[in-house]
């Protein structure tokens, strides 16, 4: 499938891929820090954004959708970094191309199979959906109970276009986002990378506990491990200027 995506800047290559429920537009403003020094693609994936929705969602078919953006841009060799569910993508492409791949950094994403917990947010989701609104604050209002994080729900909002008059749609294939939910929380297949990779966690955030780094290790075995304080699960959203340097480092050195 034909990812939507936009370059900003000169240099290296440096492809940015967003979680669940995001987008592109969540990474503007880091992608122009980065474009600096690189060259910033980013990203909408299938289901996401401006992307076209299709019925099949798994992370092969994500891997193969980026390694067509990749080869149809021309491009030898990548930085590659992902975000949560684009981060097991940005994983799962480099099992599959190791040799297309520079340097690759996992944002607060382990290789696990992980429990149901988006709960919450999709009941929110669909109750915007079975309501008529005149305004976004309205939506924010429904969203609220269920999402009681300020971030969160503005993270959410940015999928949120006017449809037509007193009606809010998703710039995200929900139904189809929902139902292959189990493909999402899987696990990665075990494979060794040889690729050096940084995996940035929150230390507030439960997707990497310590008893997961060693066997994280064991499939990438080149890898580093840094720990953001006071940042959860949308680290670069929270801790944005720790975030960017800890990337930047690990890019430049």
């Amino acid at each position: 499938m034909k990812l939507q995506h936009r370059i900003i800047g000169q240099g290296k290559p440096l492809i940015i891929l967003h979680g669940l429920f995001g987008s592109s537009d969540n990474w503007q403003t880091h992608a122009k820090r980065f474009s600096e020094y690189f060259q910033v693609i980013l990203v909408d994936q299938r289901n996401h954004g401006h992307t076209d929705w299709s019925d099949d969602f798994n992370y092969d078919i994500l891997a193969e959708d980026l390694h067509e953006l990749i080869t149809g841009l021309g491009l030898e060799k990548v930085n590659l970094l992902g975000h949560s569910m684009g981060g097991k993508v940005a994983m799962r492409y480099a099992q599959l191309y190791p040799g297309m791949i520079e340097k690759l950094i996992v944002v607060d994403m382990g290789i696990k199979k992980y429990p149901p917990h988006h709960q919450q947010i999709l009941e929110g989701i669909h109750a915007v959906n079975r309501t008529s609104m005149d305004s976004r604050a309205q939506a924010e209002e429904i969203l609220t109970p269920f999402i009681p994080e300020a971030g969160t729900r503005q993270f959410l909002m940015k999928n949120l276009y006017w449809i037509e008059k007193g009606k809010l749609a998703w710039r995200m294939n929900v139904a189809v986002l929902e139902k292959e939910m189990n493909q999402i929380l899987a696990a990665l297949p075990e494979r060794e990378v040889m690729v050096q990779t940084l995996f940035i966690r929150g230390a507030l955030s439960a997707y990497i506990p310590d008893e997961d780094i060693a066997d994280i290790e064991n499939q990438f075995p080149d890898s580093t491990f840094v720990t953001i304080q006071h940042a959860g699960h949308w680290i670069h959203a929270e801790q944005p200027e720790e975030f960017m340097n800890a990337v930047l480092e690990f890019l430049l050195r």
